[in-house]
């Protein structure tokens, strides 16, 4: 979670996304995204990596193996004490789900930032709207759905509508959540009113990583 309480990543790996992994029991570890980010720059794009830590441990082993070379090198720090309770988001029914391209998703976002900080998003069973206004002026981008048939052919928009929803969000955040698009081509978007918005990326065979953000309720959309 950021440190305004405004947006929430959930990064969920299956365990038929690594080549080997062992977990004989529940662990939790607190990490510095700034430390891990730090370490792995270290690693070259050939090298194995593996985590090591056990549950009674205050720091975390990060192992680089070199495929090429005889290289191998070991990183320890120190783990963060976190109440994890805390982040946990529950499930929720929503209004409308969007699915549509992750790199149109990341088009419009990025087109529509040029021109404003806050972005206005309405699904309506006719399509869905990205809007903004800013001082140069205003956009609107609207991208209709087709049918759940042409879902297969991954180049479509299709949306799950029980009600009409229309939320204001920070451009700022919709564009660091689009850096997870070469993950996966299809983006998921879930909205409720006066709900967190939840962009999806699902990674087919290894899990998904979730972006949870609160809508702007003072400067409502409607």
């Amino acid at each position: 979670m950021d440190s305004s309480h405004v947006s929430l990543c959930e990064l969920n790996l299956k365990v038929s996304a690594f080549e080997g992994y062992r977990c004989d029991r529940d662990i939790s570890m607190g990490i510095s995204l700034t430390n891990l980010s730090k370490i792995l720059k270290c690693a070259s794009n050939d090298d194995s990596i593996a985590l090591r830590s056990a549950d009674d441990s205050d720091v975390a082993t990060f192992v680089f193996e070199s495929a090429k070379s005889d290289k191998f090198s070991e990183f320890e720090f120190k783990l963060m004490d976190i109440e994890s309770e805390s982040l946990n988001v529950p499930d929720k029914k929503y209004d409308c789900q969007v699915k549509m391209p992750s790199k149109e998703f990341r088009t419009i976002i990025s087109d529509l930032a040029a021109l404003g900080d806050n972005c206005t998003i309405s699904v309506s069973k006719d399509g869905v709207n990205f809007s903004v206004s800013g001082d140069m002026g205003t956009a609107n981008v609207s991208v209709r759905q087709r049918t759940a048939a042409d879902d297969s052919k991954k180049d479509g928009t299709v949306i799950d509508l029980q009600a009409p929803v229309k939320l204001m969000f920070t451009v700022r955040h919709l564009l660091n959540f689009t850096k997870a698009t070469p993950l996966a081509e299809r983006v998921h978007l879930s909205m409720s009113a006066d709900h967190p918005l939840v962009v999806e990326y699902a990674m087919e065979g290894a899990g998904d990583i979730k972006y949870y953000l609160a809508p702007k309720l003072d400067e409502e959309g409607s």
